[in-house]
């Protein structure tokens, strides 16, 4: 058998020089290869840590939403939308008068319908005549003079008043400050949750926002009056901003140097023998 020990040496010789051992390592499982002086790198698994975290901010608001709008009745159809058109007219007039661009003045809603009379019970219902409505939604950028706008509003003619909203033209400002709160949120809750685990915070793994909102008041509806001698109030209050993000961390044992996991309890790390 001499002549073959060669061969067999040279075949030990490929194995060894096939690439590191570390990239491809045996399972933790597995006995090592028979004949070789290497321990195979053993890894841990590490632990991840979900949580979410939850940011909110505030910012005054510089412009309010305003639906408006003017119904009229009239025997015919034709004459619903004349009076309506009209009055309407004026109530645009009165807009610009108080320095609202045209950009600001968006027609909302036009609706023309019959005016039945149900009165009579077991009779067929009739017909008494037809409504007309015609609404805008108005943007109002000085909010000082609101209550004073609306009141000039109703006395050029418009009956109808659906709501307000109030917004902020730019909102990049606030929302990114809920969102740097959200994060840190999200980190104080996972320092905390691997605190009690026994563990601490690993590397950050993911970051995600999700369904953040917020931003105008919902809408309050009302009735127009007659204008009185004093301004209608409004309050503009605050906006408020949500943010919400999801993060996911590593969690590490206490004990385990940075920049890897510990290996399980009973296992050792050694390097590839050259």
């Amino acid at each position: 058998m001499p002549a073959f020990r060669p061969l067999m040496a040279a075949a030990t010789l490929i194995v060894l020089g096939a690439g590191p051992l570390i990239a491809q390592p045996a399972p933790t499982d597995a006995p090592p290869p028979a004949g070789m002086g290497v321990h195979p790198m053993k890894h841990a698994a590490f632990a991840k840590l979900t949580v979410t975290g939850t940011g909110q901010a505030t910012v005054q608001p510089d412009m309010a939403s305003i639906t408006l709008g003017v119904s009229t009745r009239a025997a015919t159809a034709a004459e619903a939308m004349t009076q309506n058109a009209e009055q309407q007219a004026k109530v645009i007039e009165t807009l610009k008068a108080e320095g609202i661009e045209a950009r600001d003045i968006q027609t909302s809603g036009l609706n023309l319908s019959p005016v039945m009379d149900y009165s009579d019970q077991g009779q067929p219902p009739k017909l008494t005549g037809y409504g007309a409505q015609n609404s805008v939604t108005v943007r109002v950028r000085d909010l000082a003079g609101l209550g004073a706008v609306l009141d000039r509003l109703v006395a050029s003619g418009a009956n109808e008043i659906g709501g307000i909203a109030f917004a902020r033209d730019d909102m990049t400002e606030v929302e990114d400050k809920a969102r740097s709160e959200a994060v840190a949120d999200a980190r104080r809750r996972a320092e905390v949750m691997a605190q009690a685990a026994g563990m601490r915070l690993g590397r950050l793994i993911s970051l995600a926002e999700v369904g953040s909102g917020g931003g105008p008041r919902p809408m309050m509806a009302m009735r127009a009056q007659a204008a009185g001698a004093a301004d209608t109030p409004i309050e503009a209050g605050e906006l408020t901003v949500d943010a919400n993000v999801t993060a996911v961390f590593a969690l590490r044992p206490l004990d385990a140097p940075d920049g890897r996991p510990a290996a399980p309890q009973g296992t050792t790390e050694s390097a590839p023998e050259n």
